[in-house]
């Protein structure tokens, strides 16, 4: 049985939760005050990757609207290699991208088109293969190949320590003066393993508990 929500088997996820709850009693509290944990899945493909793209920088609403007029561009709405390449880089700047994200955006079309990037195979590499790859793109740095772990493919083990939320959510709940170094994040994590995805989902949820993830 899978949790229609979080599409994560029930078992994995009491265990998971079961685990952070001993191992840290701070992250036990935050795990209470949120309640449930249901993160939202994206599908593992190439659109995923371009709406990370799309959205670096950006509040979630001004990505939104770009987002949706680069799908409205497109023949029947289909976020493909093909159709992204046969738009004009103008057009795709009249869209709302900036000139550095359309050279991106059309970079991982042709990585993926010639299949140097091939999505239909990163679900059996390891973490650290799939960031590897992916960061070959350019503007695809590690923080968009972690979200694509987490959101797209899955990953239980995954710790963005790099992520602006995570650290301000760690500094608030451990009651820190600054934002912790990721270095700091990586030792702290350590008490999460093997689970650090389902952690950095209750810390970016104790921050902003309506967000979409």
């Amino acid at each position: 049985m899978k949790d229609a929500a979080t599409r994560t088997p029930v078992s994995i996820m009491r265990k998971a939760i079961r685990h952070l709850q001993a191992a840290d009693p701070v992250m036990g509290d935050i795990i209470q005050r949120v309640g449930a944990y249901r993160i939202q899945f994206r599908e593992p493909g190439f659109e995923t990757v371009v709406r990370s793209i799309v959205n670096q920088q950006l509040s979630g609403r001004v990505a939104q609207v770009i987002f949706g007029r680069l799908v409205a561009a497109v023949p029947g709405g289909l976020l493909t290699p093909v159709n992204i390449l046969a738009l004009r880089p103008a057009k795709m700047r009249r869209l709302g991208l900036s000139k550095q994200k359309t050279l991106y955006i059309r970079d991982l079309a042709r990585l993926t088109r010639k299949g140097a990037v091939d999505f239909a195979k990163l679900a059996d590499l390891a973490d650290a293969e799939v960031v590897e790859l992916l960061t070959k793109v350019k503007g695809v740095g590690v923080w968009t190949a972690h979200m694509f772990l987490i959101f797209a493919l899955r990953r239980t083990n995954v710790l963005p320590s790099g992520d602006l939320g995570i650290r301000a959510a760690i500094r608030k709940a451990y009651g820190l003066e600054e934002l912790p170094k990721p270095a700091e994040i990586e030792v702290l994590g350590q008490r999460w393993h093997p689970y650090c995805t389902v952690a950095s989902w209750y810390l970016w949820r104790s921050l902003e508990p309506n967000a979409n993830l």
